[in-house]
C-alpha cells in the first residue's frame, strides 16, 4: 500500500469491531444501502471512513467523464458515455483510486444534485449541467458528518440515489439524469437529535459506538495515534502487511459475492426475525440477506449460514426495531427464532 500514507491504517484502529464490519460489508455490497454510524465524538468515526476508501480496488474509469463511468459496455454509464459506446467507439481509460467524498452541512440541493442552465437551455436547446456532489461521490464513498442536522428533504434526496443508483434533475421541464452509486456512510451524534424513523429505516445498517472501557485499549490508541502523528509514513509501513492482507480480502469478496448462495430455510429464519420483533415493512429482510452474503464472501465461503444471520442482525435490526419492542424482548435468543421457523417450515 504506497497510497494516502498520512490516512491512519484501517487495521490498525483499536476495537470498535462492529463498526468496522459493517463498513467492509458495504464496501463489498453497495446495495446493502449503507451504514449510519451513531455515537460519540471521538470514536474513530471519520477515522475508519477515510481509512476505508484506501483499501478499496482501484477502477477503471472514462477519461474525462465527469461521473467516472467504467469504460465497458453494459455497465450504467452516463448518456455521454453510453451513447459513445452504443456507436462502437472505444472509450479511453485510466485507473483511479476510491475515495471519500464529503457533503458540507449547509450544502443547499442544487450543490447535492447539480443544477441546470435553464437560460443555455431555452436559448439553445443544450443542456447545461453543473455537476453536484452526488455527480462526485459516483463510485467512491460518500460520506456524510452529522447526518441528523441536514434538512430531511436533503437526507430524503441522498437515500433515493442511493437506493435508485441514479440521480435525476429537473427544472423547468428539462431534465438530466446520471448515474450515482456509491456507498453511503453517515455519522451522527444521538445527543444532537436523532433522524425520523422513515429516513432511519433506509439506511441498511446501524451501529452505535461508544467509547472503549479497556484501560488497555485505550493505552493503546493513545500509543498508536501519538506514533501516527510524530511519523505518519514509518506508523503506515508498519502496518503494510495487514493492510495489504485486508485489501485482498475486500476484493476477493467482491469478485466473489455473486457466486455466494443462500438457502430458502435461511430466508424462513430471516423473514422469522422480522416478526417476532415487530419489524416494519421488509427492507429489514433484504437487507439481512444482501449482508449476510456479503459475510460470507468476506469470509470465503460460497454459502451463507444461520451464523452469518445472527452475526448481522443487530446492525440491521438496531434502528428497525421499536423501542417499546425492544424493551420487551431485549433477551431474544435470534438463533433459537429461526430455528423454530425452520422447523415449522419443514413439518
Amino acid at each position: 500500500m504506497q497510497v494516502g500514507r498520512s490516512v491512519f491504517p484501517f487495521t490498525a484502529i483499536v476495537g470498535q469491531e462492529p463498526m468496522r464490519e459493517a463498513l467492509v460489508l458495504n464496501a463489498i455490497n453497495p446495495a446493502i444501502g449503507g451504514v449510519l454510524i451513531r455515537g460519540e465524538k471521538g470514536t474513530a468515526k471519520s477515522t475508519a471512513v477515510r481509512a476505508l476508501a484506501r483499501l478499496l480496488p482501484e477502477q477503471d474509469v472514462v477519461v474525462g467523464c465527469q461521473f467516472g463511468c467504467p469504460p465497458d459496455p453494459g455497465e450504467q454509464q452516463c448518456l455521454d458515455c453510453s451513447t459513445r459506446s452504443a456507436a462502437g467507439e472505444e472509450l479511453p481509460r485510466k485507473l483511479r483510486q476510491m475515495r471519500v467524498v464529503e457533503l458540507p452541512i449547509n450544502a443547499s440541493e442544487d450543490r447535492v444534485v447539480g443544477s441546470i442552465d435553464i437560460e443555455a437551455a431555452i436559448k439553445t436547446g443544450e443542456k447545461r449541467f453543473e455537476p453536484g456532489v452526488l455527480a462526485e461521490a459516483n463510485r467512491n464513498i460518500l460520506y456524510v458528518d452529522e447526518v441528523n442536522l441536514l434538512d430531511d428533504h436533503i437526507v430524503d434526496v441522498l437515500l433515493d440515489a442511493a437506493a435508485m443508483g441514479l440521480n435525476t434533475v429537473e427544472r423547468e421541464g428539462v431534465s438530466v439524469s446520471h448515474p450515482a452509486r456509491f456507498i453511503l456512510v453517515g455519522t451522527m451524534n444521538p445527543e444532537e437529535g436523532d433522524l425520523r424513523p422513515q429516513l432511519l429505516d433506509r439506511f441498511g445498517l446501524c451501529v452505535d459506538v461508544t467509547g472503549i472501557h479497556d484501560v488497555a485499549q485505550r493505552v493503546e490508541i493513545v500509543e498508536r495515534r501519538e506514533e501516527f502523528e510524530e511519523d505518519p509514513e514509518a506508523f503506515a509501513q508498519r502496518f503494510d502487511s495487514q493492510e495489504n492482507a485486508e485489501a485482498q480480502r475486500i476484493a476477493r469478496a467482491i469478485r466473489t459475492l455473486p457466486d455466494v448462495e443462500i438457502d430458502r430455510d435461511i430466508l424462513v429464519g430471516i423473514a422469522a426475525l422480522g416478526i417476532e420483533l415487530e419489524v416494519d415493512g421488509h427492507r429489514a429482510d433484504i437487507v439481512t440477506r444482501k449482508s449476510a452474503q456479503a459475510l460470507a464472501a468476506y469470509e470465503n465461503r460460497d454459502r451463507a449460514t444461520a451464523a452469518d444471520v445472527e452475526r448481522v442482525a443487530p446492525a440491521v435490526l438496531a434502528h428497525r426495531v421499536k423501542p417499546s419492542v425492544a424493551g420487551t424482548k431485549r433477551n431474544v435468543d435470534l438463533g433459537e427464532v429461526m430455528r423454530r421457523a425452520v422447523g415449522r417450515e419443514e413439518a
